[in-house]
């Protein structure tokens, strides 16, 4: 199959404006070619699309269940939110609960131009099921945790080993077109104890599987892991988890020295910067971690804490207080907050199958509909990306396919009934807060 369009960003590392190009797609779903339309083979299909096309976006931090939950207790800062509202409704959440949110989260994720997204919940059947039903892509960290009332669902030792289990059967990728990959999810170094950390880089490691973990999001855990353990980034690295694939959630309250380290240990960072800010949990140092060489992408966080899955706003929102932050109008350009969506995500996770349009990648894909008024001049290529980060974002993108099948039609699901969806996701939220 061969997908057309006028304008292509491949979303390489110079963030090339290609006109009209030619995206070329194998029966397995993987990219074959990309590159001018003129001067290619033939191609016994043509998808001739009239906008533009583009890889899709990668959310690298997610708890999209909490669909159900969207609104409550949004006017409290982090920790009184989490005991005070977000576990007591967790709660009263069941598999049934679980599933519905997942669907409508990713749905609304897929309507908005993210294909993939790294998740921390727990019911891992329920996610993976939804996933696997509307067609998007996962990168699911089933939660551990040991704070209290979470000993419902098992001890940190049970959460662990049924990933390991998992992980042991089928391998840490695995589904059709790679749709799922598993790693672990510890919750964070203020609700695990010390040998429970230390556990979970071992088991990660022996599988190369990511790890996955909130990191100094608040100035109150900061303040007492500082003071016990030098500081958050300090405390996973004496346990061994910034030794693998480690991708920290948030990371806002950093010193140089753990910008310095989380470099040196080649560990990521999931920017969340709505959920952040709407916590008043801080601003995360995007800009220093960025020049320090540390890997950086975008997280919506969960749509109970971020409210929107709408990683395009995330994007802006991101450019807007690195600017303000640093004092400088360029501190991260149009180009770069593209890139942060995509190529930076899939890097984040470390994916090197996703998140760029070139061969030997999943043909994920995202057509933006060059028409809205929101585009003044798409013929100028520095424009052109500007207005899609500043102006379009999400209520351009028209069509989605994740391994080369389309999910997304004219922006309505093409494996569910939105409508369905929608009803399903408010009978589970009704159910749970009573």
């Amino acid at each position: 199959m061969r997908f057309t369009a006028p304008v292509v960003l491949p979303c390489d590392e110079r963030c090339t404006v290609l006109r009209d190009a030619a995206v070329d797609v194998d029966p397995a779903g993987r990219i074959t070619r990309v590159g001018p339309l003129a001067g290619a083979p033939p191609a016994d299909e043509v998808v001739a699309l009239p906008g533009l096309l583009m890889p899709g976006l990668v959310n690298t931090h997610a708890h999209t269940p909490m669909a159900l939950l969207r609104g409550l207790g949004g006017d409290l800062p982090l920790m009184r939110w989490l005991h005070e509202v977000m576990w007591p409704a967790e709660g009263r959440l069941d598999a049934a609960d679980v599933r519905a949110g997942m669907v409508g989260g990713c749905v609304e994720m897929l309507r908005n131009g993210i294909t993939t997204s790294v998740e921390m919940y727990f019911f891992t059947d329920a996610v993976l099921d939804a996933v696997l039903d509307v067609g998007s892509r996962v990168v699911l960290t089933p939660g551990i945790i040991a704070a209290p009332g979470w000993d419902r669902l098992g001890t940190w030792e049970q959460m662990r080993d049924d990933i390991s289990a998992r992980i042991d059967e089928r391998g840490v990728r695995y589904g059709p077109g790679d749709r799922i990959e598993l790693g672990y999810g510890p919750h964070a170094a203020y609700t695990l104890p010390v040998e429970a950390l230390a556990s979970v880089a071992e088991h990660a490691r022996a599988r190369n599987a990511l790890v996955h973990i909130h990191v100094a999001e608040s100035a109150q855990e900061d303040q007492q892991l500082r003071a016990e353990h030098g500081s958050v980034p300090a405390l996973l690295d004496k346990v061994g988890l910034l030794g693998g694939r480690l991708l920290a959630a948030h990371a806002v309250q950093l010193s140089d020295e753990d910008v310095a380290l989380l470099a040196a240990r080649g560990a990521a960072v999931a920017h969340c910067p709505g959920s952040n800010a709407k916590l008043a949990a801080g601003i995360a140092r995007t800009t220093a971690l960025r020049r320090a060489g540390v890997r950086v992408g975008l997280g919506t966080d969960g749509p109970a804490s971020g409210d929107d899955l709408d990683l395009w706003a995330e994007a802006r929102l991101a450019g807007l207080l690195a600017r303000v932050s640093a004092g400088d109008a360029a501190a991260l350009t149009a180009a770069e907050l593209v890139l942060m969506a995509t190529r930076d995500g899939a890097a984040a996770i470390g994916r090197g199958d996703i998140g760029v349009l070139e061969p030997g990648r999943w043909a994920d894909l995202v057509h933006i509909d060059l028409t809205d008024s929101a585009f003044v001049d798409p013929g100028d290529d520095a424009q052109l990306l500007s207005n899609l980060v500043w102006a379009a974002g999400s209520r351009a993108v028209r069509d989605v396919w994740v391994a080369g099948e389309q999910v997304i039609a004219d922006g309505e699901p093409t494996r569910v009934d939105r409508a369905v969806v929608t009803a399903d996701l408010r009978a589970a939220a009704a159910r749970v807060r009573g």
